[in-house]
């Protein structure tokens, strides 16, 4: 994964498309908490990733950055979060560097002294030569990333390229494999690694003469843009908690004037930022799919805390917790989110609902099959010939109220009667808006 964290960019690509360019660069700069100046550099840098990633391309078929994050129903294009891997992996240095050891382990596995006289008789003049604990760094960076592996035996270690996967497929198995990779990163949560094993695959079989058509058979369109850039914090605080460890960041509330803060080394151009530095201990991830949004559910100061992932800035991982104390806060979670729809912690409510059945004998029943699959512990407690009502306890209404209100005319609430009433007003207040003019 990358070396660097894309926080700005991030933030910045993530505007650019919810706003579709309508602010001017002075707005955009504002909104984000950067100068004018950097909002040019960091324009300037993305497309020159854009320019690169392309460059095999015809001419007639380079891309533009506006074309790389425009909709479009003719085609798929990659995820912005894979395009920011690209744009801030390695650095130029560490790329030309990383690029010669891969290309020397891909011949035969070779030790850190033979990848470091291979590095210094290779690299362009332009470049600083490395030193030895320059390469053995690098080394353990493929190495954690899977890209490479320690060939059992005694010192000095050797190393090899991991690229079993694609050396005992053949073409055709590797296609199939590109297939479901292809479908599970675009269908499925989390979906980073899989894009990043999806691009390594495709790039493969591209080498390989594969026809086009054999990597591309699929159009995806239904992507949360949020979704996908949010993973990049994903499993950094997955990693803290599986080792019980808190987590630093700078913290931007969804109704925050400022999305992202830049981190200011020389204390006479220090700006105060309207993030909040907070530490916390991660304890659940929660997914919310009819958004597209990431929580962090944790434990703070002030008790349990929830985060919109969105918001969340410059982490780093923190000191450890004791085990006993980390499962004591995931019990008091697990109890506060009990009969939480997503996250919500209010009061609990029990909600009563009427669904209508399609009019007609068609089949299948399919409001009575999404109320089973999506109605998490709802029960259906009565049912006639043209309706049924389900009934669910739930920590409040605010979080299972666009759900009931996506059936339309098939869902009709019944209790509580302030929600019922609350739910009239609502479709009232719809109706009005098509009022006749």
């Amino acid at each position: 994964m990358a070396k660097e964290s894309f926080d700005k960019e991030i933030q910045f690509l993530r505007m650019l498309v919810l706003t579709s360019g309508a602010f001017s660069r002075q707005q955009f700069a504002e909104r984000l908490g950067i100068s004018v100046h950097t909002f040019d550099k960091t324009i300037r840098r993305l497309k020159e990733v854009v320019s690169s990633v392309h460059q095999h391309l015809p001419q007639e078929q380079s891309k533009e950055l506006s074309e790389t994050i425009r909709f479009s129903y003719y085609d798929s294009t990659d995820p912005l979060l894979l395009f920011l891997f690209r744009a801030k992996s390695v650095k130029e240095s560490e790329s030309q560097r990383i690029s010669l050891l891969m290309a020397a382990l891909n011949e035969r596995a070779l030790t850190a002294m033979e990848l470091l006289d291979t590095c210094c008789s290779s690299l362009p003049s332009e470049f600083p030569l490395p030193d030895e604990k320059t390469v053995r760094s690098d080394l353990k960076y493929l190495e954690e990333v899977g890209v490479i592996q320690r060939e059992p035996g005694p010192r000095p270690y050797r190393y090899r390229i991991q690229d079993d996967l694609v050396r005992c497929l053949s073409d055709d198995e590797l296609i199939d494999l590109y297939d479901f990779v292809d479908v599970m990163a675009n269908t499925q949560v989390p979906s980073v690694q899989g894009y990043l094993l999806r691009d390594g695959l495709k790039k493969h079989l591209l080498r390989n003469q594969a026809e086009p058509y054999a990597v591309e058979p699929y159009l995806y369109k239904y992507h949360y843009y949020s979704r996908i850039l949010d993973e990049a914090h994903l499993f950094t605080l997955l990693h803290a908690i599986r080792l019980r460890r808190k987590v630093r960041f700078l913290y931007f509330s969804p109704k925050s004037e400022k999305s992202y803060a830049s981190k200011n080394t020389n204390p006479l151009f220090e700006r105060k930022t309207q993030g909040k530095a907070e530490k916390t201990l991660p304890l659940k991830i929660v997914y919310d799919h009819q958004y597209g949004r990431w929580y962090l559910l944790s434990h703070g100061r002030e008790g349990i805390r929830k985060y919109r992932m969105e918001g969340i800035t410059q982490i780093e991982e923190d000191e450890a917790v004791d085990e006993v104390l980390h499962e004591e806060k995931k019990s008091e979670l697990a109890e506060k989110i009990r009969y939480s729809w997503l996250i919500d912690t209010g009061r609990p409510v029990t909600v009563r609902a009427r669904f209508y059945n399609p009019e007609g004998s068609s089949e299948p029943n399919f409001v009575r099959e999404r109320v089973m699959l999506q109605g998490q512990w709802g029960q259906i407690v009565e049912e006639e010939e043209h309706s049924f009502i389900y009934e669910i306890t739930v920590n409040g209404t605010t979080e299972i109220k666009p759900w009931l209100r996506s059936f339309g005319s098939s869902c009709e609430v019944l209790e509580p009667i302030s929600f019922r009433r609350e739910m009239i007003a609502e479709w009232k207040e719809i109706q009005s808006y098509y009022a006749s003019v």
